[in-house]
């Protein structure tokens, strides 16, 4: 028995009907299509900076494609697709902790819904200790200084790396950095989680895509993964 599932690209929800095969509706805003979702290599990555990166992520299990081997990697990734990754990917649970009851997404967010595929991901990132805004919306797209900053939060407390002293890079556009990211961002670049852009900005106020964000997420977990072995992260 395969299942059927309507999907909507803006909220990332997921819709699941039984059927004989399993099937992805992608609800655009133009009308709905029917694809495959699968476990394939994706076909769609081209050029892209970093496929290998993103084709690594996939055979991990830490990213999936929107379709059977589409991943789409310049759309902009969304708040629930981003947080769904960070949390994946740096393997956080609220196995460890202990709460009298719940807890709930509902409790938390203003914005996150209970019971939807992304609430885990929320709330085991948020209890873990990534200053996630409860305004968040699970739909919105995030920034790159957005996804940074979890991503660099998520990455330091899974390592439980301790404060480093690192020389400050020159960001040409550093002004528009919120300046609550800085910090986040700059160790992003010396750790070489992040880079910077052909003119050494970062577009920090640009939604992510998701390409962007796999393969700074590859990264992170190439460099804990080298803190195991003992050996460079490549």
């Amino acid at each position: 028995m395969l299942q059927l599932f309507f999907h909507h690209t803006r909220t990332g929800d997921w819709n699941e009907h039984e059927n004989e095969t399993k099937i992805g509706i992608v609800i655009y805003s133009g009308g709905t299509f029917p694809v495959f979702i699968a476990g394939s290599s994706f076909k769609d990555l081209g050029n892209v900076a970093g496929k290998e990166k993103i084709e690594a992520l996939r055979e991990q299990g830490f990213i999936k494609g929107v379709s059977s081997g589409q991943f789409l990697p310049g759309q902009e990734m969304t708040a629930a697709q981003g947080i769904q990754l960070i949390s994946n990917a740096m393997g956080l649970s609220l196995a460890a902790i202990d709460f009298t009851e719940g807890p709930y997404a509902e409790d938390t967010f203003d914005h996150v819904k209970d019971g939807q595929w992304y609430t885990d991901a929320f709330l085991a990132t948020y209890y873990n200790g990534v200053e996630i805004p409860v305004t968040i919306e699970p739909g919105q797209e995030l920034t790159k200084e957005e996804f940074t900053f979890y991503l660099m939060q998520a990455m330091e407390k899974k390592g439980q790396l301790p404060m480093i002293n690192i020389l400050l890079r020159k960001i040409t556009d550093e002004a528009e950095i919120n300046p609550l990211y800085q910090g986040s961002i700059q160790r992003s670049l010396a750790l070489d989680i992040n880079t910077l852009n052909g003119e050494g900005g970062l577009d920090p106020k640009q939604p992510i895509t998701r390409a962007e964000a796999a393969v700074m997420t590859y990264n992170a977990v190439s460099f804990l993964q080298s803190l195991d072995s003992g050996t460079p992260a490549q």
